[in-house]
Order: structure tokens, then C-alpha cells, then sequence
């Protein structure tokens, strides 16, 4: 129950989840590109920003796409090609089959399966990362034997337990997509993000650790998949003087505008990594003696960009919550409170929190699919919960507890004392 005991006032400015941090370098090559009247989907920061992300990353080749997303939706097209070969008229590359998908993301992770007219089976999260389970994982393949095609996330920033969902993938004979759009410059084990699986994407949207406002990379050391996604990517045209077209293709590929951005922010990136990690760790000095965790990560293997600091509130400290699809209820109880409860009390005072992702499997359009958990159970096709004690429904239970708090590195340290004593004051 929030009591205002500091006499806390609301922020003159809003404080964000995450916002552009542009520093000046951005507008330089947007007016180059202006200059030099390249307004289209060619040009010199296009061609420096492929060449940039993909020295950074360390792989061979990176496409530049117009958002994350059509990074990804390419990145399962080739895989479905890869899998099955070319699709038939009006029919996506997966035809039919069944990918196993990370449960607790944005959509946009799993969407693109939907595209190529494959069914995802969600795989259940794991406490350790808030990343797909690979116990679940494991379990997945069990039921269905059959499933070559893995598309897995790093939330948050947070790199998942990505060597052994390899060696699951690898025993199995399945291709993994790697959804790194919330993760760039986050290593595992010393290595990128992005360069574990068959393909990899990343974003830099308007609310990422570096932004072009809109836009994605491919990342890849495959030549031949990389010209297929730049072929793809500008409508598949043709070797020809007229416009010629044997394929299907999409308008996916990145403005020099937005390149321009993009290659304004990347020499930054470590900057803002240093920036997010600094705030996540005021959060975690600031609740210690509150009856919360910080999202957590294996500080031995794993370097996370920190892109969001969240926290999750213990199971004996919340207080009563329901949420229908689209508004949340709760009651204040004394000493315990809930993601609701301080989400709402955020906004009173102009700051930006958020709730985790809902998970896929709860989500309206994917509720019939397949879900599976570290113990095998879940739900399939009869869409039937079976209760499997105290693995059961991770995800769910992250949602029920979990919120993302202010994360924006603009934020100064006084700033993030009050949102820290706000935190704290919801629990009096």
C-alpha cells in the first residue's frame, strides 16, 4: 500500500522506460545522406552500418531491414526453406509444421512462424534467465520428435541459457532462429548474441540500446543467405533491365535515412550499455531489504546489455491481483503490493514502468497452440492445463509477480533515489 511518506513530488519531466539517447553524431549522417540525395534504400550508410554491426558482432555478413521483425520473418523463411523447400503457391515455407518458440516475449518473436504458415509450440521459461527452459525444451522434443526449427529470445538484454538449447537443437537435427532484437552487445560466454544460432536478428527500434527509431539487421556468415534476404528484402527483383520477378518478395530493406541514425548511434553502444548496467545496479542496491529480485542472470557465463531493469515481487509479498484481457484490479494491502499497484503509482508521479511480457501461450490468437513445460506437461492440442506442481507455468507466474521499471540512461541518479523510494513506499 503506497504511503507517501518522503512527500515525494511528481517528476516535471516524464521519466521513461526507455527513450532515444541521440548524442549529435546521428543528425551528422542523416543530412549526409540528404546531401548526397540518397532518400531510398540504398547508400553509403547502409553499406557503413552493415559493415559496422557485423565487425561488432563478429559475423560475416549483416543485411540492413527495415525493423527487427523482418529480420526475423526472413530469417524463418530461410529456415523453412532450408527445411522443407520451397513453399507452394499462396503457402509459407514452414507448411504446416511445428516450431518450438519462446513463450515469454513480444510477439513479434513468434509472429513471423504465423507468416510462413508454421503452428508454434511454446516452450515454458526458466526461473534462472526469464529465457526459454531447457528442460521444457527437451521435453518439447519428446512429444513432437518431429519439430526442426527452434526460435528463441534473449529478454530484456539477457542472454538465455543458449549452449545447451544448441546442443538440445544440435542432437535433434533442428535449425534455431535467435530473436537478439533486445540483446545487442549482450555476450554469452564471451560471444554476441545473434551468432549461436542459424540465423540471427536484431532491432534498433525506437526503445533499444542503440535506435535508428525503426530497423533491424540480418545477421549471418552465409553469402548465399545473405544475397537470398537482400534479394528478398527489395521485392526479389530480378538480374534484369525491367522489373522481373520469379518470387514472392517484401519491401523489407532499410532506409540510408534510418541507416544514417543507426550508424550516428553505434559508436555508443558500449556507452549505453555501462549506462543500463549502472542502473540496474542502484535498483539492486536500493530494494535489498525489500521482498523483491532484480531479472536475473548467470553472472558466470552471460554479460546482458541491461537494456531493462526489472524486478519481481515475492509470492508472500503480493497482494490480491486479477487481470481480465485488457484492465488489471487489485487491493492494497499493508506491507505487500503488486505489479499493479506500482505501475499505477509510477504513472501518478510521470514515470514509465511496464508490465513483463505476457506470455505467448495466454495470449488470445495463440491459445489453442501447444504449450509445454520443464516437466513435459502443459497443454496440447486439447488445450487442457494439466497441473504439474511447482514447475508448472513459470511464464504466468513471471507475468503475475514481474514488472519492468524505469530504464532510461538519460535518467540521473537522484531521479532513480525517487522512483527507488517509490518502489519502496508501495510496500509501507
Amino acid at each position: 500500500m503506497f504511503v507517501n511518506k518522503g512527500n515525494i513530488e511528481p517528476f516535471k519531466n516524464k521519466i521513461w522506460l526507455s527513450s532515444p539517447t541521440m548524442h549529435g553524431d546521428e543528425q551528422k549522417w542523416v543530412a549526409d545522406a540528404f546531401e548526397k540525395n540518397w532518400i531510398t534504400t540504398a547508400g553509403e550508410n547502409i553499406n557503413e552500418v552493415e559493415r559496422l554491426v557485423a565487425e561488432y558482432v563478429g559475423c560475416k555478413y549483416a543485411v540492413a531491414l527495415s525493423c527487427g521483425t523482418a529480420a526475423l520473418h526472413l530469417a524463418v523463411k530461410l529456415a523453412g526453406e532450408r527445411l522443407y523447400g520451397q513453399a507452394k503457391p499462396n503457402q509459407g515455407t514452414l507448411q504446416g509444421h511445428k516450431v518450438f518458440c519462446s513463450d515469454m516475449t513480444f510477439d513479434a518473436t513468434v509472429n513471423p512462424v504465423a507468416y510462413e504458415d508454421g503452428e508454434a509450440v511454446f516452450i515454458d521459461t526458466e526461473p534462472d534467465t526469464w529465457n526459454m527452459c531447457p528442460k521444457a525444451l527437451e521435453k518439447a522434443f519428446e512429444l513432437y520428435p518431429e519439430v526442426r526449427l527452434v526460435v528463441v529470445a534473449h529478454l530484456y538484454g539477457t542472454p538465455s541459457k543458449i549452449n545447451e538449447i544448441k546442443a538440445i537443437c544440435d542432437k535433434h537435427g533442428a535449425l534455431i532462429v535467435e530473436d537478439a532484437a533486445e540483446s545487442f552487445g549482450a555476450t554469452y560466454k564471451g560471444k554476441q548474441t545473434g551468432l549461436f544460432g542459424d540465423y540471427g536478428a536484431i532491432s534498433f527500434n525506437g526503445n533499444k540500446i542503440i535506435t535508428g527509431s525503426s530497423g533491424g539487421m540480418f545477421l549471418t556468415d552465409s553469402k548465399d543467405d545473405s544475397d537470398k534476404v537482400r534479394k528478398w528484402s527489395t521485392q526479389s527483383r530480378e538480374a534484369a533491365s525491367w522489373y522481373q520477378h520469379e518470387e514472392i518478395g517484401y519491401n523489407y530493406r532499410m532506409s540510408n535515412v534510418i541507416a544514417g541514425v543507426v550508424r550516428g548511434q553505434m559508436p555508443y553502444l558500449e556507452e549505453h550499455i555501462a549506462q543500463k548496467k549502472a542502473i540496474y545496479e542502484r535498483y539492486k542496491e536500493g530494494f535489498k531489504e525489500l521482498p523483491v529480485s532484480m531479472n536475473p542472470f548467470n553472472e558466470k557465463n552471460s554479460e546482458p546489455n541491461y537494456w531493462l531493469s526489472c524486478i519481481l515481487i515475492d509470492k508472500e509479498a503480493m497482494c490480491r491481483q486479477v487481470r481480465s484481457e485488457n484492465e488489471p484490479m487489485y487491493i492494497s494491502e499493508s506491507g505487500k503490493s503488486c505489479s499493479t499497484e506500482i505501475l499505477e503509482t509510477l504513472a501518478k508521479f510521470n514515470a514509465e514502468g511496464r508490465p513483463v511480457w505476457k506470455p505467448m501461450h495466454m495470449q488470445p490468437i495463440y491459445r489453442m497452440n501447444p504449450f509445454v513445460t520443464a516437466n513435459g506437461n502443459g497443454r496440447g492440442q486439447s488445450n487442457a492445463y494439466i497441473d504439474c506442481g511447482e514447475t508448472f507455468d513459470v511464464g504466468a507466474d513471471l507475468f503475475e509477480r514481474g514488472l519492468c521499471l524505469p530504464s532510461d540512461n538519460k535518467m540521473t541518479v537522484e531521479e532513480q533515489d525517487v522512483i527507488i523510494k517509490i518502489v519502496r513506499s508501495c510496500f509501507g
